[in-house]
């Protein structure tokens, strides 16, 4: 966990409740631009950040780590505006606490904030998973066609080739169909 807050007796504070609390703090920071640094090189599982802080305050610096994908932001401040809220929001924090924080309000925030991010961890896994079987699909698609085109094969048995050539080399699909493609392509080429 990385902490930073301008206020030193703050970080203190913090660091005794996390730590009473079984969290391991790896960092603390004065400022957001700092932190940020820090985060990117410890790579915590949560950063907790006050938001008025000397040169980033502490929503432009959760901002920067969400959109880095570096760890969830808590922010503890002592500002509940409505319009810090909503920056706060559109920043990508996982969590909003209002000082004085009491230990008993970090743990819950903290274990949101863990659980958020397996949760989005799991959905870009999805996601690129997704993505990767969408793009093999176009590709065999593409090389299916390049096969009945260039063999005089029906739909099905290009694909029964593509299949039958994936399991006598042992390699994917994806990977035969961009062989078929390239073959092709730098056919055309001469």
């Amino acid at each position: 966990m990385v902490i930073a807050d301008d206020e030193s007796i703050i970080c203190m504070d913090l660091r005794e409740m996390l730590n009473n609390l079984g969290y391991l703090v790896v960092g603390e920071a004065g400022d957001g631009r700092s932190a940020v640094s820090l985060a990117r090189e410890l790579r915590p599982d949560v950063v907790l950040m006050d938001i008025k802080m000397p040169d980033m305050d502490g929503i432009e610096a959760a901002q920067a780590l969400t959109a880095e994908r570096i760890a969830p932001v808590v922010l503890i401040t002592a500002f509940s505006q409505r319009d810090l809220v909503e920056r706060a929001k559109e920043a990508g924090v996982v969590g909003y606490l209002v000082k004085p924080s009491q230990e008993a309000d970090l743990a819950p925030a903290i274990e949101i904030a863990l659980s958020r991010v397996v949760e989005f961890r799991e959905l870009e896994k999805e996601v690129d998973s997704l993505q990767d079987q969408l793009e093999t699909r176009k590709l065999v698609e593409r090389a299916k066609g390049i096969l009945m085109d260039s063999q005089g094969l029906t739909e099905a048995a290009a694909f029964r080739r593509i299949q039958k050539m994936s399991m006598n080399t042992r390699k994917s699909m994806k990977e035969i169909a961009q062989a078929i493609i390239l073959t092709h392509d730098a056919g055309d080429e001469t």
